[in-house]
């Protein structure tokens, strides 16, 4: 039986280019869906998932991050003497605490590899989740939940994954697969970003994963691979020798919140499940769907 997970890491350098000018001064892990910040959904879902220590690799501009997870003494007093009970719940449930957080600087930005590398001497010789707080995944159970379950049966490195159209697969690390029972698949290698004419399968990883301390051992040889940052999945494939590699289907629903289609498209999802929003979410786009002008058309080539 494999060792229980009992931390976690969260890299949260990134500048989120893609969301700019709104990211110029705000993390872009503190944008929202509805009204929580997409770290608070990624930090939900490993206390959920039973870890016990939460490890954030931050980088310059991201003490919002640290302020969100700590005690603001001020606002509690405000809503405390306006009899705001319910906010008041709010704020103290997504405490952590004490010695259970430790943030880390990812000093320059060579890549999710490295980013994960920063973490070592935190993480020392036991398995460790690593969650990127971009893939959002709405789920009946916790996907890291989902893998915690099914890696306590099989130990070593997983990855959360699912099939993506293989025009695709460049944009993902891809597996080569050994056996597939549906659920869990074994795999034999794993190639980042192929092109379609390359790719092993279409059975890509998201932004979940378990480690072995092994992987640790990889990335301090900071070799560099596509892009030519240090990648994470690259020292995966250098331990399948050693230690067993399983991609992992989850339950639920994924959203790709690291660009704007895939952010609007979970704020709109999230809102249609809230009791207090999900009517009048519907509502408006009923409206704005009924009122929309018709899509161009394309031009017959």
């Amino acid at each position: 039986m494999a060792r229980p997970v009992r931390k976690a890491i969260f890299p949260v350098g990134g500048l989120g280019t893609r969301f700019l000018p709104a990211t110029k001064a705000m993390p872009k892990e503190m944008l929202p869906i509805v009204d929580k910040p997409l770290i608070q959904y990624a930090v939900e879902e490993a206390r959920a998932a039973g870890v016990e220590e939460f490890i954030f690799v931050t980088g310059r501009g991201k003490s919002a991050i640290e302020d969100h997870f700590d005690h603001s003494y001020e606002l509690r007093d405000v809503l405390s003497s306006r009899g705001k009970s319910a906010e008041l719940s709010l704020l103290e449930e997504m405490l952590l605490e004490p010695g259970q957080v430790a943030y880390i600087r990812q000093q320059e930005p060579l890549g999710l590899g490295h980013a994960v590398w920063c973490a070592r001497h935190l993480v020392r010789d036991e398995p460790v989740a690593v969650l990127l707080a971009d893939d959002l995944v709405m789920a009946d159970v916790a996907c890291l939940q989902q893998m915690v379950d099914a890696h306590g049966k099989v130990g070593g490195n997983m990855a959360a994954v699912m099939d993506v159209p293989l025009a695709h697969t460049q944009r993902y690390g891809i597996l080569d697969v050994i056996d597939d029972d549906g659920r869990l698949a074994r795999a034999r290698g794993l190639v980042e970003k192929p092109k379609p004419e390359d790719a092993p399968s279409t059975l890509s990883i998201i932004g979940r994963y378990i480690l072995d301390p092994a992987v640790f051992e990889e990335l301090g040889r900071r070799e560099t691979g596509a892009g030519g940052e240090i990648q994470l999945t690259d020292a995966m494939a250098r331990t399948i020798d050693r230690v067993p590699f399983h991609g992992f289907r989850f339950a639920g629903t994924r959203f790709d919140c690291g660009n704007k289609a895939g952010f609007l498209e979970a704020n709109i999802a999230f809102a249609l499940q809230r009791e207090d929003l999900g009517e009048v979410t519907q509502s408006i786009l009923q409206r704005y769907a009924a009122s929309a002008p018709a899509a161009p058309k394309t031009a017959a080539k």
